[in-house]
């Protein structure tokens, strides 16, 4: 009888690092509605946990996927918990919030993972695999600003009287209007604080639509293959047929001058 082996499927380091931040990320989220914030933006805050779990279901499906048999993942691999800690709170929040803890298993596992890859190997792993670290941690970066930006300045400006971004919405709409520097102008901040949060989140996103046109730009572009970059002549190459060149042009003026 032929035993069944489990196979697992090697996932990149930049996967890895990317649900490594995001597990971070939901577990602040976490401890960020246990405090005693308004309702506006504990409402905020359950929907980025919510958007966290779609993104947490979507890889337990992967891992289900990629693992044979099943069982090796859901119960050798704690698979289970990942489960119970990616189910959205859908308004029940008050019974659902003791599920989140089992996300610090996928924290224990991704970590037990990276730390046992020696630093040469992840360093290699980085030049080889840039375009999909650059990408991860740009992505990243966009949630983090959208998250901190749309909570503080909700924060901030419902203290105010005169304040027009007082929901939740109105906080997430303009986050996305000035991280992707377009600013409608029909939501701002009014408070000091608020504008300084804005000013932020302003350079910030300057830097992340940089990032996303180079990415998009390096997928546009195809690099050249091996043989064609054997092709293409070098620098030293180049120079060294510039000064030929410019030899042969001497030596022709300097016999036409010779002739009577």
């Amino acid at each position: 009888m032929v035993e069944t082996t489990a196979t697992e499927h090697k996932t990149s380091n930049a996967y890895d690092l990317f649900i490594l931040v995001l597990t971070v990320l939901s577990l602040l989220i976490m401890v960020a509605l246990l405090l005693p914030l308004n309702e506006a933006t504990t409402t905020l805050l359950t929907k980025y946990d919510n958007m966290i779990c779609v993104v947490f279901l979507i890889d337990f499906a992967l891992n289900l996927s990629r693992s044979h048999p099943k069982r090796d993942y859901v119960v050798g691999r704690r698979g289970w918990l990942d489960l119970l800690g990616s189910i959205p709170t859908l308004g029940i929040f008050k019974y659902t919030a003791l599920l989140r803890l089992a996300r610090i298993s996928r924290l224990a596992r991704i970590t037990r993972l990276l730390r046992g890859k020696k630093r040469k190997e992840l360093a290699a792993d980085v030049i080889q695999n840039r375009g999909q670290y650059a990408a991860f941690i740009t992505v990243l970066a966009a949630f983090i600003v959208l998250t901190l930006s749309s909570v503080l300045v909700l924060q901030f400006e419902t203290r105010s009287p005169d304040a027009n971004i007082t929901t939740g919405g109105d906080a997430l709409w303009w986050s996305v209007v000035t991280i992707t520097t377009v600013g409608y102008g029909d939501t701002y901040p009014v408070t000091t604080a608020g504008r300084i949060t804005g000013v932020f989140v302003m350079f910030a996103g300057v830097g992340i639509i940089g990032a996303l046109a180079s990415i998009l730009a390096s997928i546009l572009v195809p690099r050249p293959s091996g043989d064609e970059r054997a092709a293409q002549p070098t620098m030293q190459q180049e120079l060294a047929g510039i000064r030929s060149e410019l030899a042969a042009l001497r030596r022709t003026i300097g016999g036409a001058s010779d002739d009577p």
